[in-house]
């Protein structure tokens, strides 16, 4: 069986956000962390060495693979930042359609910047998304995370 490649680290997600070269991106990393701290009530914390997460659930699937993995996360990846979401919730196709713009992935969302994107529109898809994470796997933290 594999082992995840991602898992939480002891290295600290401001001194990982502090060094963003780009200002604007570095800005934008500051306020998704207050976005998902708000919905999580979860402090932010690194996962391998570029995702900044917050909270946790536990998963398994029935091959027999399981792990943890963030209930919200986002990273700075190149010229974009990438907020990871659940891949299918009730309003999610709706939320993306007034979210502004963006590309999508199975479970990633790409944003250039905050500023091109409702977030309002983004903040109730996150939310959404821990609430359906949550549901699915309705023990977080309880592996150790």
């Amino acid at each position: 069986m594999s082992v995840p490649k991602t898992k939480p680290t002891k290295v600290s997600a401001a001194s990982h956000i502090a060094a963003i070269a780009n200002e604007e991106q570095r800005d934008d990393a500051r306020r998704l962390v207050v976005l998902m701290r708000k919905i999580t009530k979860e402090e932010p914390r690194m996962w391998g060495p570029s995702i900044v997460g917050f909270g946790s659930y536990h998963y398994k699937y029935a091959s027999g693979h399981e792990g943890d993995s963030a209930l919200a996360a986002f990273a700075a990846r190149g010229r974009e930042l990438v907020v990871y979401i659940a891949p299918d919730f009730e309003g999610r196709d709706g939320l993306l359609a007034k979210l502004g713009e963006h590309r999508t992935g199975k479970v990633c969302v790409y944003i250039r910047r905050l500023a091109d994107v409702d977030l309002k529109a983004l903040e109730k898809l996150v939310a959404l998304s821990v609430a359906d994470m949550k549901s699915r796997y309705p023990e977080p933290e309880a592996h150790g995370a």
